[in-house]
């Protein structure tokens, strides 16, 4: 497929002035203030450098490699500016009227046709990253009323929104480690190093560990690969992929069995104690040792100093979310903060209380799981999404309620969601497709229309989401740092204006009201009209906090509101709520966990221990600080260097399969095979391999001309879409079976 996009110009333009802007950087959870150098020149507004602003109280001068390539980003000859559609094999630029009539055409001639369930959204990561998603794009979806919605949330943190939706009440109330205070702090299947904190909020999470130590803590990693984190921790213990959740019931089982339970003020809430003890019974770390590869001695002792530690908290992240068993062990970790005391505790784990909280202006709602199922698998939903597992078969399976029309927002599920080249098989066969993107990627080359967005130094922000996830309380608020070029719309701008057209071409499709349809459009015509700024303005007079938009705007460089402190005793009893700590579906899951715990027991020999040339190798992703999914591989400063996609595996598993250093390999798995070079590496499990998340840029019909030339090859054509969470249908991406031998000559 052909673009015309322009390019910079030939001639150096003359610097008029200089200005420095306060702003942040929305890439990644942990929102790091910066300082950015804007040069006025005689062709328009450039960026000339980024640094980490020493002024934010927050992240404290902090950043990383992908802050400064925000200007790469913003300067991209690749990135679309205006709309485009796609014609046969070529694509053209059009108007924004154009283009909105063509979606708003096509997406309702899709719902009169198959009804609005033949719609379906997919939202990616970087929508909780910018705000005019979060404040406008429900005025669109909305709209849509489709049970088909998906996104980047079933292919990460699922697990972690369903157990705070059962043990306390809403998908957010989720308890945030306390690493300025802890003592002992167990992180398992997350690696802060790289990632700068997940659902932890944390900038400069090195020098808080640093602390950490320095204060007489502890740190401690569990993970099948030594990871960065690992490698600064004071021990790190291999695990077999997969089998956290038999560690983390072991972990339990430990606290009943030596009588280290102390629950603190918290003990008066906490309902089915002796159910949770008797469901652990058969999980001793002597009975999973064979299965998670830990020996007992090792165990026990792990669970007697966070027992003993003055503030402690077990953290788990993505590898412990994306397996068989995600949300056993992420209802797991919390059971153990519980039942020790440490939640709810200065040191342990904490709620937060930002300066604009979504649950208290009940602007998110609590949750609900498995009210609905999806039509072929039958998969359950959680809070209106079903997972992204199933979206390529609801696709290609026809029948009623056949997803033919789709809108992408912000994301690149080709990539990111298990089995890519059978999602892209799917995407091929669809009626109509959109795609909210500002690059023409791996899975927005599907679509007939894509709508571009400015990008993130185009517009003003506020970090609605992540607040909430901090390690400390604080706000910031970021005017734009470069004006954005003529004719471009900010998201929040698309999103009304789909809304509006959308609401017209389906008016005598509704089956509301008359008057409740015309309240409907006089709602979304007001807000509509209103900035999110606007917006914000209004959630802050329902703060908790004497904050005004003009206090946000006289420091750019953030607010500090002090630090976490214990709320969830007070807020559980003012609701009259007790934490039932046994829900059904995890009794369920239990059972058959001790069948795979006895099996292991029985055999002469782990699995994962097994060497020989044709014996399975269990894949996991990895991380890289540089890298953020599949959207920062078009800067040239990020993949610079080494490559980094590449394959880990151990030495007595290449030796077993003739392998050398740098050697291409075939990895293959039930549903693909890709080509790959082999990093041999004591610093991954005998028995695993790992390769990075969101590499594969080799497909054809994109555009990212610096990606292309650093393709590597895509984690998710070999995840299975088969293979997820049995509670939550969260994609279960670590441990996946796979075969790697040597690539033949052709």
């Amino acid at each position: 497929m052909s673009q015309t996009v322009p390019h910079a110009p030939a001639t150096a333009p003359t610097v008029l002035s200089t200005r420095t802007v306060q702003g942040a950087c929305n890439l990644c959870e942990a929102i790091c203030g910066l300082e950015f150098q804007v040069e006025t020149t005689t062709q328009g507004e450039r960026i000339a450098s980024v640094r980490g602003n020493d002024k934010d109280p927050f992240s404290r001068g902090h950043i990383c490699p992908k802050a400064v390539a925000l200007k790469d980003l913003h300067e991209d000859p690749d990135r679309l500016r205006l709309p485009m559609k796609r014609v046969g094999d070529t694509w053209r630029q059009i108007g924004w009227d154009e283009a909105f009539d063509l979606v708003a055409d096509n997406l309702a001639r899709v719902r009169e046709q198959h009804g609005a369930n033949a719609v379906a959204i997919y939202q990616g990561n970087p929508n909780v990253h910018n705000w005019g998603n979060v404040t406008h794009g429900p005025m669109f979806f909305g709209q849509l009323k489709t049970r088909h919605r998906f996104s980047a949330t079933s292919v990460d943190q699922l697990p972690h929104h369903v157990v705070a939706y059962w043990l306390y009440g809403h998908q957010m109330r989720i308890p945030i480690p306390d690493i300025d205070h802890t003592r002992f702090m167990l992180v398992l299947g997350g690696n802060p190093l790289a990632s700068n904190g997940s659902l932890m909020t944390v900038p400069d999470v090195r020098q808080r560990l640093k602390d950490l130590r320095q204060r007489g803590g502890k740190l401690v990693v569990i993970d099948p690969r030594r990871t960065e984190t690992a490698a600064v921790a004071d021990a790190h213990h291999f695990i077999t992929p997969g089998t956290d959740a038999a560690w983390l019931l072991s972990a339990i089982h430990i606290l009943f069995d030596e009588n280290l339970l102390k629950p603190g003020p918290l003990e008066p809430l906490l309902d089915q104690v002796d159910a949770v003890r008797e469901a652990v019974q058969p999980f001793s770390p002597e009975a999973t040792a064979a299965l998670t590869g830990i020996d007992a001695a090792t165990t026990r002792a792990l669970v007697r100093e966070l027992a003993a530690a003055d503030g402690a908290v077990c953290y788990g992240r993505m590898g412990v979310s994306t397996q068989a068993h995600g949300v056993v062990c992420q209802w797991a970790i919390q059971v153990i903060n519980l039942l020790t005391g440490n939640v709810d505790r200065v040191g342990g784990t904490l709620l937060t209380s930002p300066a604009v909280d979504l649950i208290k202006l009940g602007l998110m709602g609590p949750g609900h799981h498995d009210v609905w199922r999806s039509r072929v698998r039958g998969a359950p939903e959680f809070s209106g999404e079903l997972p992204v597992a199933v979206m390529a078969e609801e696709m290609l399976t026809p029948g009623k309620g056949q997803i033919r029309a789709l809108v992408t927002a912000c994301g690149n599920p080709v990539l990111s969601t298990p089995n890519g080249r059978q999602l892209d098989q799917a995407l091929q066969g669809l009626d109509f497709m959109v795609s909210i993107d500002f690059y023409l990627n791996e899975t927005t080359r599907h679509a007939h229309v894509i709508l571009p967005p400015t990008c993130f130094v185009e517009h003003d922000h506020y970090d609605l989401l992540f607040w909430h996830l901090a390690v400390r309380n604080a706000t910031r608020y970021s005017q734009a740092v470069v004006a954005p070029a003529e004719g471009a719309l900010h998201d929040w701008q698309i999103y009304a204006e789909l809304a509006r057209r959308y609401a017209h071409r389906t008016w005598a499709l509704e089956r509301s009201t008359t008057s409740q349809r015309l309240k409907g459009l006089a709602t979304r015509s007001i807000l509509g009209r209103l900035r999110p700024d606007q917006l914000l303005a209004i959630g802050l007079r329902k703060s908790s906090y004497p904050l005004r938009m003009k206090q946000l705007r006289q420091h750019p460089e953030g607010i500090d509101l002090g630090p976490l402190q214990p709320s969830l005793v007070k807020l559980l009893s003012k609701k009259s709520r007790r934490i039932k700590l046994l829900p059904a579906p995890i009794t369920r899951d239990l059972h058959d966990m001790r069948a795979q715990v006895q099996a292991a027991q029985a055999a002469e020999a782990p699995a994962d221990t097994e060497t020989g040339a044709q014996a399975a190798l269990k894949l996991i992703g990895r991380r890289d600080v540089r890298s953020n999914n599949s959207w920062m591989h078009n800067s040239a400063r990020l993949v610079s260097g080494k490559p980094r996609c590449v394959l880990w595996i151990h030495p007595t598993d290449a030796q077993a399969r003739t392998l050398s250093e740098g050697q291409t390999v075939q990895v293959r798995s039930r549903v693909g095979q890709v080509a790959v070079p082999v990093h041999i590496t004591p610093d991954i499990k005998p028995g695993v391999v790992s390769l990075p998340h969101g590499w594969g840029h080799d497909r054809q019909g994109t555009n990212l001309t610096v990606a292309q030339a650093h393709a590597g090859a895509s984690l998710n054509d070999l995840t299975d879409d088969l293979l997820t969470d049995r509670i939550s249908g969260n994609a279960a991406f670590s441990g996946v079976p796979v075969q790697v031998q040597g690539q033949v000559a052709a």
